[in-house]
């Protein structure tokens, strides 16, 4: 699932007109980098979520683009504008969107940029043999994120509470059963269209040890801001 449904408040005037996830970096969409590297490593069926302007989205990848002329994906839409008329923050439009999706599935925020992640078959296999309800990829706290988000066990649990904690990166791997009671309440399908941040699910799950975690060390920027989009436009 590539999440593509936030309004982008710190990118206005850029995302006045354009949804965040088409502004481009590097000669492409940001949202084509993480559909590009999902593609590669063979996971070629894709739910995007949508919501401001989210028609732009839709009409400009369709239902099977072919990017680079050579990698063929399958998209299917969950448009939460048109059906409630806004997003339904990250928890929300997963449930929404839980019936497209498998009993595992990867999880990626179309406004991150992660040029060198790769999304492997194995990542999945081991995720899936673990038991655990989610697998997170953390990386170095940025300077607009310096407290971090979560810890980091020498086990490989995910942390509520940690001396150190790192950035989630919005790259994850998960279970459906993380979206059902006793961590979430929503129907699936989200057929009333409830709105639901995914940490605190996840913060609940950590407390089960049921979130495992590992670090990623490529580069990755969160665009949230015109200057950071600069920065990545800018040749070096």
């Amino acid at each position: 699932m590539i999440l593509a449904a936030g309004r982008g408040e710190r990118m206005r005037p850029l995302t006045d007109t354009t949804p965040k996830p088409l502004l481009e970096v590097r000669g492409k969409p940001l949202m084509q980098w993480p559909m590009e590297a999902l593609a590669a490593g063979g996971f070629t069926e894709m739910v995007v979520n949508t919501a401001w302007l989210g028609e732009k989205i839709s009409s400009h990848f369709g239902p099977k683009p072919l990017l680079n002329g050579l990698l063929a994906l399958s998209i299917s839409y969950s448009d939460e504008g048109h059906d409630f008329g806004e997003a339904l923050e990250t928890a929300g439009g997963i449930v929404r969107a839980l019936p497209r999706l498998g009993e595992v599935f990867w999880v990626a925020a179309g406004d991150v940029f992660a040029p060198d992640f790769a999304f492997t078959q194995a990542s999945v296999d081991r995720f899936a043999a673990s038991g655990r309800l989610a697998h997170l990829w953390l990386v170095p706290n940025p300077a607009h994120n310096p407290k971090g988000d979560f810890g980091l066990s020498a086990g490989g649990l995910a942390l509520n509470s940690a001396a150190e904690k790192y950035t989630f990166s919005t790259i994850g791997l998960y279970r459906a059963a993380l979206f059902a009671p006793p961590y979430c309440g929503i129907p699936a399908g989200n057929p009333a269209g409830a709105k639901a941040p995914l940490a605190p699910i996840l913060r609940a799950a950590m407390d089960n040890e049921l979130v495992s975690a590992e670090l990623y060390a490529g580069p990755w920027t969160d665009v949230g801001t015109p200057e950071r989009l600069l920065q990545l436009n800018t040749p070096r």
